[in-house]
């Protein structure tokens, strides 16, 4: 995959570009950077990119023409192009699958107060990563990048990938590291048990919980599956289920108390 970013800044993206997954990705051939000064491509005789609206307001707005020709100078056709924006189509995991299935991706970076709305003529789709104000696009651009990176062939391992929060509207289950006690917070006994299927199912059940509690708002509870619906239901009850009890039983023989 190709992605060009436009920028007013491209020094921003010196320490995204060379470091971890991102440089492991950029090394296999994986993915290719090509980050754009927008500055490079003004006609304007001092220089400048950006002007006071048009009818007046406060800041300073970006003006269409360096934006256009940076567009058309240095990306193909063929190239998506996203421009970050608070109007945009919110930024989610389904969203980076689907960037990801592109060959070519170009993301324009807003600044100041804004940009010519004109610049929304020449772009693809509107994209915003939340509903708060950033001083540009710089670092919604990174976010973009790194979320469909690190979702292409050879980034990272398959099993990296699977099971993770939102891949199934659910935020992940929890996750624990030896030693078994640490400060009385203890590993929970099921995961010592041996009983791969106890473990899934557990883990589905906790995924559940930790959905319910932190971002209910993912929670469709009417078209869980049947085996959702029944862990959801144990959940709201405050249950231990039977497999539950059984596998603890055994996971309380191989605990690490070391």
């Amino acid at each position: 995959m190709k992605i060009t970013i436009l920028t007013l800044f491209p020094e921003m993206f010196d320490g995204f570009l060379n470091n971890s997954i991102i440089k492991r990705a950029i090394s296999k051939g994986t993915v290719s950077f090509n980050i754009v000064n927008i500055r490079d491509y003004t006609l304007d005789k001092n220089n400048r990119v950006d002007t006071p609206p048009v009818g007046g307001g406060a800041g300073l707005i970006m003006k269409c023409q360096p934006i256009v020709d940076a567009l058309r100078k240095t990306t193909s056709e063929k190239s998506y192009k996203l421009l970050t924006s608070p109007k945009g189509t919110r930024f989610n995991q389904t969203k980076a699958k689907e960037l990801a299935k592109l060959d070519d991706i170009t993301i324009i970076c807003g600044h100041y107060e804004g940009i010519d709305e004109r610049v929304n003529n020449y772009v693809d789709e509107l994209i915003s990563v939340g509903d708060y104000v950033l001083t540009g696009g710089e670092l919604p651009s990174m976010i973009i990048a790194d979320s469909v990176t690190r979702l292409l062939d050879g980034s990272i391992t398959k099993e990296s990938l699977d099971e993770e929060s939102f891949d199934t509207n659910l935020l992940e289950y929890p996750q624990y590291t030896e030693p078994y006690d640490f400060e009385g917070y203890k590993v929970p006994d099921i995961l010592y048990s041996g009983n791969h299927e106890a473990i899934r199912k557990y883990r589905r059940k906790k995924s559940l919980e930790e959905t319910l509690k932190y971002r209910k708002d993912l929670l469709d509870v009417d078209n869980l599956s049947k085996e959702d619906k029944k862990l959801y239901n144990s959940i709201l009850e405050d249950k231990v289920d039977d497999f539950e009890i059984k596998a603890i039983e055994k996971g309380e023989k191989f605990i690490h108390k070391d």
